[in-house]
């Protein structure tokens, strides 16, 4: 919407019928001021149900998100505060989600712990979340057995490892994998 003094301002819908706004409606400065904190804070919720549709986020990481994109702190603290009484942000199941995604892309626990801090998840939920987290080693086993295919190799074992480790395996869990398929592994060092 352009205003006669050229000051433009994006407004939705629910902005535009809230305040009852027309061609030509004269307003006080009062009430400009007023539209203007409303269209700022339905801009911050507006732009919070977009990120919470995309993806996983937890409520700190949804207010740097929507500051980083321009809204103002005030607007998107209030934007995070109301998704959250509309119970559509929730960090512990945030936390679960998480864990539910790299446990399906077979991913050790410690990357399950880094996509936790990445998300910015409250620590409190990251023992409740990781509690039961399955041991990896038939996921390992699988992988390994799949990229090794019968090589043995000792530079295609060392990368298979590798991107093993860079999964959040431990080492100690890797090696059981690798005695299970019987591969020569002297070279490599022990726990």
């Amino acid at each position: 919407m352009r205003f006669s003094d050229g000051t433009a301002m994006r407004l939705y819908r629910q902005t535009i019928e809230d305040f009852g706004l027309y061609p030509d409606l004269e307003m006080t400065q009062q009430e400009f001021e007023n539209l203007s904190a409303a269209a700022g804070a339905m801009s911050a919720k507006m732009r919070a149900v977009r990120i919470v549709a995309a993806s996983s986020v937890s409520k700190r990481d949804l207010q740097q998100r929507l500051i980083r994109k321009g809204e103002d702190p005030r607007d998107a603290k209030g934007a995070v505060q109301w998704m959250e009484n509309m119970q559509l942000l929730d960090d512990r199941k945030t936390a679960e989600q998480i864990v539910r995604h790299c446990i399906n892309k077979g991913y050790g626990l410690a990357r399950a712990k880094q996509a936790l801090y990445e998300k910015q998840i409250p620590k409190q939920y990251w023992q409740e979340v990781l509690e039961d987290y399955p041991d990896q080693t038939d996921a390992i086993y699988s992988f390994l057995n799949d990229r090794l295919n019968g090589v043995v190799d000792k530079r295609d074992i060392k990368r298979a490892v590798d991107a093993l480790m860079r999964r959040g395996h431990s080492y100690s869990q890797v090696r059981r994998a690798l005695d299970m398929l019987s591969l020569e592994t002297d070279e490599l060092p022990e726990d």
